[in-house]
């Protein structure tokens, strides 16, 4: 395992998450600002994967499925607020209802559950990309990712700095103050929610260029990754976020990571002892300096009340620890070469005549 690899683990983590954070824009308007569950996101975020999958496998720019996923997901939002608004349905049946029905369209636009495009030309593999120099080539993927992320967000701010802007905030802070000014609070709250799922289904059409796939279930559990502090919502902290023991709640991964770097050292005995290969050592110590990097942040976590910037840096070391410990178990899994078996049985003939 050398530096390069390392960079290319630490390169993705980011990119992911800088993914996840145009979803967390969308949840910033329903959660915080609306202050609605909205359960579309669940469906919203494959919607806008699928229609790049097919857009993308069917020969169309990458940059118009992206356009055109986020409209999809906008029409989404339009359907639950629809549903909220006109037919006077509660905000969380209206975005269950919604996100129902939406599992059934989007396996209709992929038509199967899982549509892979490998072979064709995305957003962040094409021959401009291929092009690039070789300095700025392996980060192209992630300066691409930024630059959509920067877009999302400096679009976002000016929308909230208009008059419609303001009028979004107040829908959900005091509805009666949009009636005073003569505005419909429902309408508000529609535009609302075509925004916010146009974002999600934007970060959907996204992540699926980045893994050039699109899959059904690549939606579950959207709402509860961009939700709680993760999408701004200061209000919401260790404590009545759950109705558990925190306390309690930190000692038990705590001893499951003692116990994992216990047998991580116990591997790295056995490596010792067997005369393993350099390679595989290597990997070994790095998986437990991860461990322990791992375990520092854990503690700054714990004693400082869960700052908003460990969030990020906790999930990617997590992401990082998985990674090693995969590579780690891939050296005990090495098949022989080929060439080197051939080689060996003449030999082995010999010996035995």
């Amino acid at each position: 395992m050398n530096l390069s690899a390392i960079l290319n683990i630490i390169t993705g983590a980011v990119e992911q998450g800088l993914i996840y954070g145009i979803l967390a824009l969308g949840l910033l308007i329903t959660y915080r600002i609306l202050d609605f569950p909205d359960l579309t996101v669940d469906s919203s975020f494959p919607l806008g994967a699928a229609i790049t999958a097919l857009m993308t496998v069917n020969g169309y720019p990458p940059v118009l499925s992206l356009f055109a996923a986020a409209a999809a997901g906008a029409v989404a939002g339009l359907v639950t607020g629809l549903i909220h608004v006109r037919c006077h349905v509660r905000d969380l049946l209206s975005g269950i209802i919604t996100m129902t029905g939406l599992y059934s369209i989007n396996l209709r636009i992929a038509g199967k559950a899982n549509l892979p495009f490998f072979a064709n030309a995305t957003l962040f593999k094409n021959p401009f990309t291929k092009s690039l120099p070789a300095w700025i080539a392996p980060y192209s993927t992630l300066i691409i990712i930024l630059l959509i992320v920067l877009a999302a967000k400096l679009l976002l701010d000016w929308y909230l700095k208009t008059k419609a802007g303001f009028l979004l905030r107040a829908a959900g802070d005091n509805a009666s103050v949009v009636t005073t000014l003569a505005r419909d609070v429902g309408t508000t709250k529609i535009i609302g929610l075509m925004i916010a799922n146009a974002l999600v289904a934007l970060s959907g059409a996204v992540m699926a260029q980045h893994q050039r796939s699109f899959d059904i279930s690549m939606g579950t559990g959207t709402m509860v990754t961009g939700s709680g502090p993760h999408s701004g919502d200061e209000g919401v902290g260790m404590e009545g976020r759950l109705e558990l023991d925190t306390r309690m709640l930190t000692y038990l991964p705590a001893a499951a990571m003692y116990v994992y770097l216990g047998l991580t050292a116990v591997v790295m005995y056995m490596l010792y002892r067997s005369k393993a290969p350099k390679a595989a050592i290597n990997t070994g110590w790095v998986l437990i300096a991860m461990i322990i990097v791992q375990w520092a942040i854990g503690l700054i976590q714990y004693y400082l009340g869960v700052p908003r910037w460990t969030v990020p840096a906790h999930i990617a070391m997590s992401s990082v620890v998985v990674a090693f410990t995969a590579f780690l178990w891939a050296h005990g899994r090495r098949r022989p070469v080929a060439g080197a078996d051939q080689a060996a049985a003449p030999d082995k003939v010999a010996s035995a005549v």
